[in-house]
């Protein structure tokens, strides 16, 4: 019993030292809990920074890609390539190469894994493509209001194909978001597929990755990697028949290999953030995003903004309101009270 003790403390004063140096330890005897409270304030904060740094990289995307007079298609490929060598990188300097490895033999051996991470590649490549021919076709907006809509398209997928319950908020603030969408496609005489496509691919996505289940960085790995003989096949046509961008000059040349750095750096970034933060302040700072591209889109590029993207905007702005807040108390207590009136007036209601 005394031996056991003695380590438990010797244990303690280990972590003590390794977390805030020699010279405070005498502090953190006296003043231990508020000093584990300012670490895990300190952490909160840096997962903040990580997470709004990510949000804000992927709201300002567009601009990286208005860059590149290059074709959708070229540049798709040269970031998937460029994404993969990077991440690739990254994972032989910290040694997790056969941490990787590992994964990858996992997956391979459980076929529904398997099969989710291809259609997980696949699924990230189209959302690429899509978002990429947007923004060098000028509909910025509109990838903004997909992404906008993403949170709810989850939602719906997670009731398809996971069998889950929405309460009534979230219910509600889905038929506000369908509302926001069909507005949009009856005043313009066409559906949004843009953005349709976008919240469809990444939603999807979504759901094979809650399958899968493996970290940030041998997620993306594994992902570029089932891709990148496609990529690299493609480009060297392209350079072989004289319409390859990359050897055109090297501001163009810096540009494309730079697609592995924007796509690499604020998927770690989140990743980052989502280890260190609530899903609350995560799901929060997912619309800043959005944001960000629909003020650049609208600011730095004069992409048209109408009455009708107002009020659908408006409507998905509404939407994402009650559905952040449908969890919280004074939602929830108005659900309830809803939930006895009904069943009041159903028991009043004469059986036949």
């Amino acid at each position: 019993m005394g031996l056991s003790i003695l380590c438990s403390r010797s244990l303690d004063r280990f972590f003590d030292l390794a977390l805030i140096g020699k010279s405070s330890y005498n502090k953190l005897i006296y003043y231990r809990g508020d000093v584990v409270q300012n670490l895990q304030k300190n952490d909160q904060i840096k997962g903040l920074v990580s997470a709004v740094g990510a949000y804000a990289l992927w709201g300002f995307l567009p601009i990286y890609w208005k860059l590149l007079h290059v074709p959708a298609y070229e540049i798709l490929a040269h970031r998937i390539v460029w994404s993969f060598v990077l991440v690739g990188l990254i994972i032989f300097l910290t040694n997790r190469s056969q941490q990787v490895l590992g994964d990858w033999r996992e997956l391979m051996a459980d076929t529904k894994r398997r099969n989710s991470l291809i259609a997980a590649s696949l699924l990230i490549s189209v959302n690429w493509l899509t978002y990429i021919w947007a923004v060098n076709e000028s509909r910025i907006v509109e990838t903004s209001f997909g992404y906008y809509i993403n949170p709810l398209v989850s939602v719906m997928l997670g009731i398809i194909f996971l069998k889950e319950r929405l309460s009534f908020w979230q219910l509600f603030s889905c038929i506000i978001a369908a509302a926001g969408v069909l507005y949009m496609a009856i005043n313009f005489g066409s559906v949004p597929w843009v953005s349709l496509v976008l919240a469809g691919t990444f939603g999807l996505y979504g759901l094979c990755k809650k399958i899968v289940n493996i970290g940030a960085i041998t997620s993306i790995a594994i992902e570029t990697l089932l891709v990148t003989p496609l990529a690299l096949l493609y480009i060297g046509f392209l350079e072989q028949q004289g319409y390859g961008s990359f050897t055109a000059d090297w501001a163009t040349a810096a540009l494309l290999a730079g697609a592995g750095v924007v796509t690499a750096i604020p998927m770690l970034l989140f990743s980052c953030g989502a280890n260190r933060l609530s899903l609350t302040i995560l799901g929060f700072a997912q619309y800043l995003s959005p944001t960000i591209a629909l003020l650049v889109g609208v600011f730095a590029y004069h992409e048209p903004f109408t009455s009708v993207h107002l009020v659908s905007f408006s409507l998905i702005w509404l939407a994402l309101t009650i559905f952040s807040f449908s969890r919280t108390r004074p939602f929830m207590a108005v659900e309830n009270l809803l939930k006895k009136t009904f069943k009041k007036e159903a028991a009043v209601v004469p059986k036949n």
